[in-house]
């Protein structure tokens, strides 16, 4: 959601090459610059002032260190200041045990699924979470609710008998302490916009449940007004996190810039997708490194350990390791890169790729070549030399594809084949000049990510 932000920083930052010292003449052209990126980014016209105003106070009289060059150094003045801006450090939930959450925002914004999605993130650390229905007024949230909670086998509780929040507030902590929760998380009504109903209905049901965390949730697509939104909320009922949601989307990203600023309240998660492991603990020096096009490799490693299959992995590296490699082993490689989610998020937790572009194409691609490989019969993928042309054609029919595109997978799979062997023989040099560049492949698949990427 930051590429067009990323984007007009770095021709900035390209912009200052040559200079051998900053000064305040040198940086006035870039700074207009980076202000006007921040503000069609919809970050707050406040923040952005003073945003641009720390960088200029830390860039300008500073010598150009010889071993960097001038845009590496505004680099990483920027990426210190845009980390102070989204926080110092990641924020904590409470240590308090049981620990009471209440999620408000809203409507639209995502709050059920950011419940369920949360508990889930808090289970997987060891608890045993409570998520409560109460929000009695958007018809089947109960039902919503309800059903993500069967789906992770999350502890769920509601009333249906009665709208009044307070009441049900004050059954669902007898409920939890029944049923040994040591986390229950409340998920309340939403509104088009703030009123007072709403927010007499939130201060009655914090003051039965005594919550230790109010976290709002906030969509990120709502720019300027989500600023608005937070400053309100935390106003009337007093916010301790926020979390941001719909970061894959293709919102400007001025409302994660503005909101911790202006309320001085913490991002403690994102949501950075539709599936329910599509939440992440907000780092900001991490999402710093994204918004610079620097990449976010620590996260990247981290959902790798999380939703790679270890023991196939290590399988993959002993067969790549002898070179007994088949077609299998390639649509398994397809699998696992599949589970990181999807091409353009993967790239853009690359250092120097986040604006690699990687739409449908690349994606249709990835999955033509699955189609491909589970058009063959195993004996065809455990030894691909007995695919003749009468079995390319069947392939292709089966596939929904055409005889060309076999022909190109087939090329790749012996190629990599080839790389492999030559790996094995320690013959780099011959492998390097045959990928066109030193080095391997990228997300250690030989020659780059399966499906001709």
């Amino acid at each position: 959601m930051f590429d067009n932000l990323t984007d007009r920083i770095g021709k900035t930052i390209r912009d200052l090459r040559g200079v051998g010292k900053l000064s305040e003449e040198n940086m006035a052209d870039a700074l207009k610059e980076v202000r006007t990126a921040l503000l069609s980014a919809d970050v707050h016209f406040k923040v952005a002032r003073q945003f641009v105003e720390q960088v200029r106070e830390a860039c300008i009289g500073q010598d150009v260190l010889s071993s960097v060059t001038p845009g590496q150094q505004v680099v990483k003045i920027i990426n210190d200041e845009l980390t102070k801006l989204l926080g110092d450090g990641t924020a904590e939930l409470s240590s308090n045990r049981p620990l009471k959450i209440m999620m408000i925002g809203l409507h639209g914004a995502g709050k059920t699924t950011t419940t369920a999605k949360l508990a889930r993130h808090l289970k997987k650390g060891g608890v045993n979470p409570l998520v409560v229905a109460c929000d009695v007024y958007r018809p089947a949230a109960i039902d919503q609710l309800e059903t993500l909670a069967k789906q992770e086998d999350l502890l769920f509780f509601s009333d249906r008998t009665t709208k009044d929040v307070p009441f049900i507030g004050k059954r669902a902590l007898r409920f939890g302490q029944d049923e040994k929760a040591n986390v229950m998380l409340f998920d309340t009504a939403g509104r088009l916009q703030i009123d007072n109903d709403l927010v007499g209905e939130l201060k009655k049901l914090r003051d039965i449940i005594q919550p230790d965390e109010i976290l709002l949730v906030g969509d990120s697509a709502l720019g300027q007004e989500a600023v608005n939104v937070a400053s309100h909320f935390h106003d009337e009922v007093g916010l301790t996190g926020i979390i941001l949601t719909k970061l894959d989307g293709d919102a400007r990203g001025g409302a994660a810039l503005s909101m911790k600023s202006i309320t001085q309240v913490p991002i403690k998660f994102a949501g950075t997708g539709e599936k329910m492991d599509d939440f992440e603990v907000f780092h900001p020096d991490r999402m710093a490194g994204r918004i610079l096009g620097m990449g976010d490799v620590v996260t990247l490693v981290e959902q790798a350990q999380e939703k790679i299959d270890q023991d196939e992995a290590e399988r993959m590296a002993e067969k790549m390791k002898s070179a007994d490699f088949d077609l299998n082993d390639f649509l398994s490689q397809i699998r696992q890169v599949k589970k990181l989610g999807p091409l353009d998020k993967v790239m853009g937790m690359m250092p120097g790729m986040s604006g690699m572009e990687v739409g449908d194409k690349e994606t249709k691609q990835m999955g033509q070549t699955e189609a491909i490989i589970l058009s063959m019969t195993l004996a065809e993928r455990g030894r691909p030399g007995l695919i003749n042309g009468s079995r390319r054609v069947r392939i292709a029919n089966g596939s929904g594809t055409r005889v060309s595109d076999v022909n190109q997978l087939l090329k790749q799979f012996n190629q990599m084949k080839k790389m492999m062997k030559m790996m094995r023989g320690g013959k780099m040099k011959r492998m390097q000049k045959m990928m066109g560049k030193k080095g391997g492949g990228m997300g250690g698949f030989p020659g780059g990510l399966p499906g001709g990427f």
